[in-house]
């Protein structure tokens, strides 16, 4: 890949959207603005827009040739600003409407894959008078309580008492979408990253917390990423395989991320989809490409490559 003047006449002037107004808006900014300089690293022209509702009303990229998507959650991760993009006629990185509205919604990832024999925890959906002791005798505990629609782990709670249940569905409701109780995969987690709609080498989290919460993705120092993880090869292919299905089952495109959880018998379920993932320094796709041979500049630039989905490529 040339940089410099080459690089900038490949994309044009290019829009790099960041900020949003969901509850990852900081971690949107600082994703963006890595990106953006990554991008002007590379020699690419490209312009920082931080997203505001009102700026969103009146979106103009008039003179942009594409967009760099760093926006996380609703409005940026969930098709919106996607349909804004289609109907202005503007590339864009990553999945479209379809891909990043089922990305964003954990219960309609779950049935769909369910539909496709794709492995997940079992769960209960929960209203807002349901029966603790039914969801506990279904689940057992500890389990986890997650908002459908929210993101960096924001309003997750791990239950351990049928009385803790309340609160947690309250805490939870508080962000968008349905609320859901999900059975507790005692294991390891893993995370599997997708660039140009290929696996990078797997990544398994270790945190000393009870869970891969929000302050131990982006402020604690103790969580620890193993990349590789201690697992043989064809245990290693299996994540990515799964995470490549789970990717294609919901239309994703391009690049995102899929976390899993592996049991204590090596059985591995599904946990999310990630249709625009952190790129900051905590960020785990970043890691991934690192242990892959590829710097962060070089990464921006390959998800950049994915707005050409509908255009003919020009050479570098």
């Amino acid at each position: 890949m040339k940089a410099g003047a080459d690089t900038g006449n490949r994309y044009g002037r290019v829009a790099v959207l960041m900020g949003g107004w969901s509850g990852e808006r900081d971690i949107s900014l600082a994703s963006g603005n890595a990106v953006l300089q990554g991008l002007l690293r590379s020699g690419v022209d490209a312009v920082a827009i931080d997203l505001t509702v009102e700026r969103a009303r009146n979106l103009d990229l008039l003179g942009f040739d594409r967009a760099f998507i760093a926006l996380h959650g609703a409005g940026g991760e969930d098709g919106t600003i996607q349909g804004c993009l289609d109907i202005a006629g503007v590339p864009y990185t990553g999945s479209g409407v379809l891909g990043s509205a089922l990305g964003m919604d954990k219960l309609a990832c779950k049935r769909l894959w369910s539909g496709t024999n794709l492995p997940s925890a079992p769960y209960r959906l929960l209203s807002p008078d349901f029966d603790a002791e039914a969801v506990a005798d279904a689940l057992g505990l500890p389990l986890i309580v997650k908002p459908s629609r929210g993101g960096s782990s924001l309003g997750l709670s791990r239950v351990e008492r049928v009385d803790e249940l309340r609160a947690a569905y309250d805490d939870a409701s508080r962000h968008p979408g349905d609320v859901f109780a999900e059975q507790w995969i005692v294991g390891r987690e893993y995370t599997v990253a997708i660039v140009g709609n290929e696996p990078l080498p797997v990544i398994q989290i270790e945190t000393p917390g009870r869970f891969y919460d929000y302050q131990a993705k982006y402020e604690a120092d103790t969580t620890r990423y193993l990349c590789p993880p201690p697992l043989d090869s064809s245990a290693l292919i299996e994540l990515q395989t799964l995470a490549l299905s789970a990717f294609a089952a919901i239309d994703g495109y391009g690049w995102g991320r899929i976390d899993l959880l592996q049991d204590a018998h090596g059985e591995n379920y599904l946990i999310e989809v990630n249709t625009v993932p952190g790129m900051t320094g905590h960020s785990l796709v970043p890691k991934a490409a690192a242990q892959a041979g590829i710097g962060f500049d070089e990464l921006c630039l390959r998800i950049l490559d994915t707005s050409f989905r509908n255009e003919v490529v020009p050479d570098a």
